[in-house]
């Protein structure tokens, strides 16, 4: 069983950086594809990013340009690094683990974290 701790949110002016990360045991980490999605009260759970196992990255358009994620498999961790903010991406973020899928589909991933909230304010 997987299981994925988040950090790394915050309260941050628009404009201005975070970094997420998202560390997970009980698994061979190297072998699984990583996600990030995020969700706002009343809607839906939305993809931000993703790495594959074999590196692939994959990022919605929202974010293309300004987040990069990354892996450390080493460290078992997984990073969401996220510049120029806006008030639009408050929301809390999730990581997920998918040990088959690579993508942007929430319903293909296995694992999922509690959650790290980011409010960025205007």
């Amino acid at each position: 069983q997987v299981q994925l701790v988040e950090s790394g949110g915050g309260l941050v002016q628009a404009g201005g950086s975070l970094r997420l990360s998202c560390a997970a045991s009980g698994g061979p980490f190297s072998t699984y594809a990583m996600g990030w999605f995020r969700q706002t009260p009343g809607k839906e759970r939305e993809f931000v990013a993703a790495i594959g196992w074999g590196g692939n990255t994959y990022y919605a358009d929202s974010v293309k340009g300004r987040f990069t994620v990354s892996r450390d498999n080493a460290k078992n961790t997984v990073y969401l690094q996220m510049n120029s903010l806006k008030p639009d991406d408050t929301a809390n973020y999730y990581c997920a683990a998918s040990s088959w899928y690579q993508g942007g589909q929430s319903l293909n991933y296995d694992y999922w974290g509690q959650g790290t909230q980011v409010t960025v304010s205007s």
